[in-house]
């Protein structure tokens, strides 16, 4: 429940969890309503992502809406201009600057918010994902199905054999799996020798 306060509205929203969880697709329908209440809305994106689109930001269920992709958090700052509610996708994707470009953003009175992956491939905190956390009013934490046993997945396994922790990818590279099988299948990886440690 989100409660708007008359002399500051401004607050920071998190959606987190792992690849196929449906955070942007959460992202994507809170900022729809903004839109439908008449709001000033600004959404962004790290230009690296170009998976789907390069000027969208697109749920794995297809859904989309326009967005700007940016190269850092300060550039986002330097945009959000006269705006009601910011919207940010990717967000482990960004430089540890996004944390106080948030927060910078939610004291001039904005609504911000940020969707991204918690952990990364080694089930390791992403970036700045923790400490958006800690500095957000809302934390939503959503989940897959573990493709393997059908439990409540929040990790992302990768599939593919690149130890690059940024590695962009669907379900060819990317599977959502619970607790106890991520941990199954990290072993099996160390024994084989694909797993790379950072």
């Amino acid at each position: 429940m989100f409660i708007e306060s008359a002399k500051n509205p401004g607050w920071i929203e998190v959606i987190c969890g792992s690849m196929f969880s449906g955070k942007t697709e959460e992202l994507i329908r809170r900022l729809r309503r903004a839109k439908f209440a008449n709001l000033n809305v600004q959404i962004y994106k790290p230009k690296i992502d170009t998976r789907y689109s390069e000027e969208e930001v697109v749920s794995h269920q297809g859904n989309s809406i326009l967005s700007t992709p940016v190269d850092s958090a300060k550039a986002i700052l330097e945009r959000a201009e006269g705006v009601d509610v910011v919207g940010i996708d990717e967000a482990q994707f960004f430089d540890e600057g996004i944390v106080d470009v948030v927060r910078q953003l939610a004291e001039r009175g904005v609504r911000v918010i940020v969707a991204g992956l918690d952990m990364d491939y080694l089930g390791k905190p992403f970036g700045p994902m923790p400490a958006l956390m800690a500095t957000a009013e809302y934390v939503t934490k959503v989940h897959a199905i573990c493709v393997r046993c059908g439990d409540i997945a929040h990790h992302s396994h990768r599939l593919s054999r690149s130890d690059k922790l940024v590695e962009l990818g669907e379900k060819d590279i990317y599977e959502p799996v619970c607790r106890h099988c991520f941990k199954k299948l990290r072993e099996q990886d160390i024994v084989a020798g694909t797993l790379f440690e950072k």
